[in-house]
Parts: C-alpha cells; structure tokens; sequence
C-alpha cells in the first residue's frame, strides 16, 4: 500500500525521489503523480498549511496533473470551509482545468450560510464558465441557493441550464428550484414555475415533493388559505405526511390559529403520528409568546407523556407567559416543579418572577422567594435582583422602603423587616451582596421624585464610600430638583462631585444648573458657566436665557439684563429673538417702552427679523403706555416688512383705536379679520363693545352683542362686566340689568366695584327699590374693605341717596347696622373712631380731645354715616 493511501504526511526525501532521478540511477518504485490519491495526498498537505508556508514550485509540479476528481476530493478532505474555498480559487486559476459540476457542488456544500456572497459569486462563476452540469447536479447546486437565501441566484442558474449549462431541466430540477422559491416565501414567482413545470414536464410530474415545497412556500409566504388548499390536494392523494402536518401546524402556530394548530396535532396523533420533540417545544414557544399559555402548557403536558427532556428554556418562556398573564399562583407551582426536576433557574427568569410580584404589590412574597432562590447566585447577580425590588417599591411609591433596603445592602449582612410602609416583606442580605450604580440610580431618582433631597444626598456619600461611580441620569435628577428647590450651592457640589468620579456632565446637567442661577437672576455665575458650556460644546437652552431677562427686566435691572444679552453674544451663543422679545416685555411691564424700542432697533440693525411676536410685545407696551400713536407706527412697520399680523396683534390695535376714540377704524379692522379668515375673539368683541359704549353708540354695541353669539363666540365674565358697565355709562339701565341677570344663570358675576358702579347708577335713575336690592347683596357678602376709599365712597354715595327716600330709610339703617356688625364693631361710634383714625393724613384737618375735623374734599370717601358721626360726637384721643 502506497504512503498516499496511508495517509501519512511523506518525508521531504520522499518527495525529492518522486519528482526527480539520482545520479545513481532511477528513483525508488513510488505511485505516480497523476495518481488520484497521490495527487490529493500531496494538495491536502500543501493547502493545509497556512499560505505563505507552501512550496510554490511543488504546487506548479502538482498543478499539472490535477482533475475534477482529485479537486472534489480535496475540497471534502480538506479542514475548513475556508481552506476548501483557497484550494477552489487556486485550482480554477491553474491553465487547462475546470472545476465539473461536482467539485462546484463540493465546495457549495460547504459554505456555511452566513457566506451567502461565496456561494453567490460562485454560481455566478460557474454560468461564466459555462459548466456542464447533469439535472442532479444543477439540482443540488438550487437547493443549497436556496438554503442560503439566494432565490434569485438559484432562478437565474435555472433559466440559463439549457443554453449555458448544457443541462436540460426535469422534474427533480423544477422540484428543486420550487424548494429554493419556497424557502424564500416566493408564492406568486413558485406557482408560476409550477405552471411551466407542467408544460414541459406533464401533469404526472406534480408528485408529493413538488406539493410539499408548494405548501411551504405558502406558509412561508403567510397564506393559510392556499396551505390549506394544498394540503386538501395532497389528502386527497394520500400523501399527507409527519413532515406535512407539522410544517403547517407550526405555521399555524405563527399566523395566530391556534385553534387550526391544535386540530392538526390531534390529526397527526389520530393517525398514528407522534410529534417531534422539536415540534412540540417550536409550538410551546410559539403559544406562550401570542399570550396563549394555556395551549402552550397543553403542548407542554403532551411532551412530559411522551417523554420528552424540558429544559430551562421551555420552563423559563411557560413560567413568563404565566407571569405576563398575571397567573401567579400557576408561575409559582410550574417553578416548584421545575425545581424538583432539578432545572435551575437562572437570573432572566427570577427577574421577571420579581418583576411581577413587585408589580403586583407582592413584596411580602419577594422576601422569602429571594431568600430561597438566589443563594446559588453569584454577588453581582444577587444585586441585579434586590435591583428589580428597590425599583419596584419606588414604582409604587414606597421610595423610603426603598431606601432603607439599599441603606441594609450597603451596610451588608444584615437582616432587615419593614411592617410600616409596604407590608412584611423579609430580606437577608449577604455580605457579599452589596449594591451597584444601578441601585443607587433608582433610588436617588426616586427620592428625587419626592423631594426627599437630604435622603438622596446622604445615598451619594454611601456610594462614593463602596467606590461606585454612579449614573449620569441620577446626579442630572438631583442638581435639577436642587436647583428647583433654590439649593444652589449644594447643587454645585454634586456637580463638581460627579466630574470627580469621572462622570462627564451633559447639556442637561450644565442647564439645570444654569436653570439654578437663572432664579437668583446671578448674571456673574451664569456668564462663568456659559463660558464652561462654551469649553465642553454645550449650548444653553434658550428657555433659561429667557427667564433670566425676563426677570432681570421686571426687577428693573435693565442694564444688567442686555450687559448678560452682550456676554452671550461674545461667548459666541446667538441669544434668539424669543429671548430678546423676553427682554423687551419685561421692559414694557415696568414702562420702560423706549428701552424696550432700543432693543427692538438694535436687533433689527443687526440683520435679526423681529417676528410678529416682538412687535405684538412693542405694540402692546405703547398701549399700556397711552401711546397710541407710536403703537400704530410699529404696526405700519410690520405690514412694512411683509409680516402678517395676528389676531393679538389685531384685538391690541382695535383696544387702542377704541380707547383713542377712533371707534370706525376698529370696526373696520374686524371685518378686516373676517376678510383673512381670522375669526375674531372674545378680546375683540369685548374691546369694541367696550369702545362703541364709551362713544355713546350703546345701540350698535347691543347689535354686536348678538352678532358675536351668532358667530358661535361665548361672551366670558370679562365681556358681560364690560358691557353693563358700558350700558351704565349710556343710561342704558334696563338692558344693562337684564344683561346682568343673564350673566348670574351663566355663573358669572360683576366684580364688587363695577356692582358698586351698577347701584348708584340704578338710584341715578330712579330705580332706588332694584339698587337696594343689590347694595344689599354687596353688603351681606361683606367683602368690602373698610380702608379701600373708592369702594367706600361708592357705598357712601349710595346709601346717602338712598336715605333721602323716606320709605326706604329705615331699611338702609338696619342694612348699615349689620354691616357695621359683620365686621365685629361694636357700635357706629366706634367704627367712626377707627375709620377716621385710618384716614389718610391729607383728609384729617385736626384732631385734638375736643373735636375732629375732616376735609371736605374727602366727604365722597367717607361714608356718610361716619361723617355724621364725626360731627356730632368729638373723638377722644
């Protein structure tokens, strides 16, 4: 027997006498090279080197006796695909060979099938080179295009067999070609093959084999009905099979039909078939995880009668489907008996047993289950469960339960119960069990949650003593929720803190502390910052630069408020015009409207567009301003710059033209909006009521009344009192009462001065008995302060004119006296003593022991009564 066949790797001697003659004579007997054996012998040993140890020349010697045969053997032979595929290369390179169709076929078999570009270039190689192939060989090569995801690659290679291939396709090829479409799920493409199959081939070449790829290319495809239909073909042929039934059971099993799945496992045990234990453990899964777990645990009795082995993963997706399904007490039993089979849990599945009963409340449950069942664990997975525990206390708002059971891990060793907050729930916490960042993080975001900062800062100091690091998320929580509780400082520590333990701040850390320093309006603090956000590429979030004008501004701190506008703009952050609009309304508030144009002038000069917005602020600044006239200005600007006004911009024009007398503009105005589709609103209505009031036209105004109503646009308590007070100020006093009454069934009512103003126009026009009906309502609602002088007069000049009628007199002397009561004096003397006595200074004329004088001028002011008083009785001091 020759070494070749041996197998034995031979001698560099031998390999010299195989190849060459002595100088003593002719070489010892040995096979010869183009030996097949030898051949493979010699390419094994040579390509089962790494490459750039072989001898090139032995591989030029060997190269010239090489042939398909040797090559497939040596493909098979071979110790890896990768080897295989460097010998493929090589050999097609060498002159005057070509792979045949089973060498190709060696080597695609080979290919494992995440090499799908290989497999790919070497069909398409194979076409190039016009390899002949048989009808078994192009078959082979299909089904593993197939297998690999290729249908395309595989459809071409058919199509080109008759003229490039030399092969002529038969039923066994069309079978394979249809498999590769089937696997792909290539319904429409696989019956059209099946169509030309039967024309070239003949209806008797539909078998068993072409029915089977067809039905899976429908389950594949997502087409039950057509399955079913296929598989009514094949029943009807008798050639329904274990394979059959069970490929369409699990499709079943995938499209949701459990009901049809099941019905096709009874059929297959009716006829005497018995589910593989692959199927059954497909199905189990396949069941749990469309929420049916009880078909999934039917599937799960069949295998433990037929004997089948149930791992961890079968126990694991039953027990959290159960868990998902809120059926505990099954989870709990399938996980007792999973223990006595002696299957271990792992960590997966006793988080999500925790997870539940956390989510259920249970943690009176959790204590002992993890007591019991985490012993095996090591430490750091320990602490992933205690992990789910302090989460779940927080999610249920239990955030000091939480704490004290992360204050035992750190601690260690310790045997903790809690009875007050969530119920008995028992830990033992081993020594080695001690907490990580993740359960630092829950908690302090919890506490922070509920403002317990103290707590969550006195957590930091236990974590940086283990020498955690913690997470970004929980010291971003904390700085918030400190700087949202005005503590700055300690804010700035843990800031400073968390870039000690290596922590990287985020744009969110730097603008909650820029949030912090915003509040106490520190323009020094924030610019310091902002050039450190400048250093790390954060950018402050606009809203905070905006409160900080805004305050600046409203607390009369102009200047400091553009200085901070300047520092930004030299830090290179562009303050946008929201913030500068912020700026010119903190101005106007506090009346400093030619600022608030400064401003507006300076950002228009320096290319900004001031939207509608800042002009809508600038307009409305010179309103409150009475400066009507430079408000219009602005608005013929924005219509200057192509600018749209808005219904705000519209309603601050129509209150001014109202308020300046030019009541038709404002009327026109408002058909001006309807025209732009902008419906007016209730500020529209109410300001040109308001408006066509006070220019005496209270007709109009009632006519304008019943259009907005019309319009579908509800007058609020706002326009009910100004238009009263406008029907009032007309003599309009029936229509006005009967507004006001509509205006009490809607649950609104005058506030008390414009109800003040209502009465003494009431008894202005004679209708005395309807104004002491009201004044007293106002009275019995005692809600008039006796030091508010306008109220006071008004009241004073009410029941003056009230008491001049002789038949109402008495009535209005009891109504005084109870009031005088309700609000605890004892008599009208006194209260005289104490009104006069908290007079301002310029009314009080003289005050000595003998007599009190007050200014006439302040007679309106003062009650009536109370000056009666005054003169008749001197006040002592």
């Amino acid at each position: 027997m020759s070494l070749g066949r041996l197998g034995r790797a031979p001698s560099s001697l031998f390999l010299l006498q195989s190849f060459t003659t002595t100088a003593a004579g002719a070489p010892p007997a040995a096979p010869t090279p183009s030996s097949p054996g030898f051949l493979a012998h010699h390419l094994l040993d040579e390509f089962s080197r790494p490459r750039a140890t072989r001898d090139a020349a032995r591989l030029r010697r060997l190269a010239a006796y090489l042939t398909p045969p040797a090559a497939e053997s040596v493909i098979l032979r071979l110790p890896s695909w990768r080897h295989a595929l460097d010998f493929f290369r090589w050999a097609a390179e060498q002159p005057g060979f070509r792979h045949s169709c089973y060498s190709l076929n060696a080597m695609a078999s080979l290919l494992p099938p995440h090499q799908r570009a290989h497999l790919d270039r070497l069909a398409t190689e194979a076409l190039a080179s016009r390899c002949s192939m048989t009808p078994g060989a192009l078959g082979l090569l299909l089904r593993r295009l197939g297998a690999v995801g290729l249908p395309d690659t595989a459809a071409r290679a058919f199509d080109a067999a008759r003229t490039t291939l030399s092969c002529t396709p038969n039923s066994y090829t069309y079978n394979c070609l249809l498999d590769a479409l089937a696997k792909a799920g290539r319904a429409e493409d696989a019956e059209a093959r099946l169509q030309e199959m039967v024309a070239s081939c003949g209806d008797e070449s539909v078998d068993r084999y072409t029915l089977t790829s067809l039905l899976n290319c429908y389950c594949n495809a997502g087409r039950p009905e057509d399955a079913s239909a296929v598989l009514q073909r094949m029943s009807e042929k008798a050639w329904v099979d274990e394979h059959v039934l069970t490929m369409l059971a699990v499709a079943f099993s995938k499209w949701g039909k459990v009901e049809d799945a099941v019905e096709l496992i009874g059929r297959m045990e009716a006829l005497g078939m018995r589910p593989s234990e692959k199927t059954l453990s497909v199905l189990v899964h396949g069941f749990a995880r469309q929420g049916r777990v009880d078909v999934a645990m039917d599937m799960f009795g069949k295998m433990a009668s037929y004997g089948f082995s149930v791992d961890l993963a079968m126990y694991s997706v039953l027990i959290e489907g159960l868990c998902d399904g809120n059926e505990m007490g099954k989870a709990v039993k399938l996980f007792e008996d999973m223990k006595r089979d002696r299957v271990t849990p792992d960590v997966r599945l006793l988080k999500k047993m925790i997870e539940t009963f956390c989510r259920r409340g249970e943690f009176s449950t959790v204590g002992p289950f993890i007591n019991e069942n985490a012993v095996h664990l090591k430490p750091g997975s320990a602490a992933l469960l205690y992990n789910v525990i302090l989460e779940g206390l927080t999610n249920h708002g239990e955030v000091e339960a939480a704490y004290q059971l992360l204050s035992s891990m750190v601690r260690g060793g310790q045997r903790i119960s809690d009875d007050d907050t969530v119920g008995v729930h028992i830990f033992v916490i081993s020594e080695d069990v001690k907490p990580n960042s993740d359960s630092f993080n829950i908690v302090v975001c919890g506490l922070c949650k509920v403002k317990k900062l103290d707590l969550a800062l006195a957590l930091i100091k236990d974590m940086v003593g283990l020498g955690c690091k913690g997470k970004l998320l929980m010291f971003n929580d904390l700085i918030l929720e400190l700087c949202n509780s005005d503590r700055l400082d300690e804010a700035y520590e843990i800031f400073n803190q968390m870039k000690d333990l290596g922590l990287k701040p985020s744009e969110f850390t730097y603008n909650s502390l820029f949030y912090g320093i915003c509040r106490r309006k520190d323009t020094s603090a924030a610019t310091d910052l902002l050039r450190e956000m400048r250093t790390n590429t954060h950018k402050p979030w606009i809203k905070n630069c905006t409160e900080m004008v805004q305050q600046l501004c409203l607390s009369g701190r102009i200047t400091e408020a553009l200085q901070f506008l300047d520092e930004m703009l030299k830090l290179g952050f562009l303050p946008d015009i929201v913030t500068y609009s912020a700026a010119m309304n903190g101005m106007c508030k506090i009346g400093e409207t030619e600022n608030a144009l400064g401003i507006f002038r300076d950002i228009s000069s320096k290319c900004y567009l001031p939207d509608v917005v800042a002009h809508n602020i600038l307009i409305n600044g010179f309103r409150k301003a009475g400066k009507f006239d430079e408000a219009q200005e602005i608005m013929e600007e924005m219509l200057s710059k192509g600018l749209f006004p808005s219904v705000v911009t519209y309603n601050l024009m129509i209150d001014i033209w109202c308020k300046s007398g030019r009541i038709d503009k404002a009327i026109t105005c408002v058909d001006k909006m309807i025209d732009e589709e902008k419906p007016p609103t209730v500020v529209t209505y109410t300001s040109l009521l308001d408006g066509l009031c006070n220019a005496g036209r209270p007709d109009e105004a009632i006519v304008l009344w019943c259009k907005m109503e019309e319009k579908g646009c509800s007058p609020n308590e706002i326009a009910y009192t100004a238009f009263v007070n406008g029907l009032c100020k007309c003599g309009q006093m029936e229509t006005a009462v009967n507004y006001y009454e509509e205006m009490k069934t809607k649950g609104f009512d005058l506030d008390i001065f414009s109800l003040l103003n209502l009465i003494n126009s009431l008894i202005a026009q004679g209708q005395a008995s309807k104004g002491c009906e009201l004044l007293k309502v106002v009275l019995q609602k005692d809600v008039v302060p006796s030091n508010h002088l306008k109220m006071v007069g008004l009241i004073n000049k009410a029941t003056k004119e009230l008491s001049k009628d002789g038949r109402i007199s008495s009535d209005i002397m009891i109504l005084v006296d109870k009031w005088l009561v309700s609000r605890g004096q004892a008599s009208a003397t006194t209260f005289c003593r104490k009104t006069f006595l908290n007079l301002p200074f310029k009314i009080r004329v003289r005050n000595n022991r003998d007599h009190a004088e007050v200014n006439p001028e302040a007679f309106d002011s003062i009650p009536w009564f109370v000056v009666q008083q005054m003169q008749d009785h001197p006040l002592q001091s």
